[in-house]
């Protein structure tokens, strides 16, 4: 077998186990879908979250902006990596103090607000949206680069690759 057969077979492969292990431990609560039913060690979330900042936005846009700019665009990695560090440390020790799984629950809870929950909401999708695009752009470019197709195809697949894991919990 040449080597791009043995890249797709490990790679496909390696969904399978992913898709597989998303089966096994499937979430059966909302507790065990935000926080892992509360049973992840400190020093295993963190892993995950450094993984989730560690995305398409991180490798491709953050490398593409400091080789485009030099190294005045690491200005931009370091406010980057700033907002994540405040974030850990002022927000998401609150969330767990007032048994929350998401910002607008807190806030509502916080502030006595149905209207600052709602803004919050309001806020957080179109935070999220907008993160969203970039990543699928990402991921659209990594698979139609990899699978050496279109990048139309290549958003496809992924897409079909991150829902279908997402909806498995």
């Amino acid at each position: 077998m040449d080597v791009k057969t043995w890249t797709y077979l490990i790679v496909g492969i390696t969904f399978v186990a992913y898709i597989g292990i998303a089966i096994w431990s499937k979430a059966k609560s909302t507790k065990e879908f935000y926080v892992a039913g509360g049973g992840v060690s400190p020093i295993a979330n963190g892993m995950a979250t450094a993984a989730d900042w560690m995305s398409a936005a991180s490798f491709i846009s953050m490398a593409g902006l400091i080789a485009f700019s030099g190294y005045g665009g690491s200005v931009f990695l370091m406010g980057w990596t700033g907002g994540y560090v405040l974030l850990a440390l002022l927000l998401a020790p609150y969330l767990r103090k007032y048994g929350k799984f998401t910002v607008p629950e807190f806030i509502g809870e916080r502030f006595y607000s149905k209207t600052a929950r709602v803004v919050a909401v309001a806020c957080l999708i179109i935070i999220s949206v907008t993160y969203v695009i970039g990543q699928m752009k990402g991921v659209g470019v990594a698979f139609s680069r990899f699978l050496e197709t279109d990048y139309n195809t290549g958003l496809f697949i992924g897409m079909g690759i991150v829902f279908f894991y997402a909806v498995l919990g």
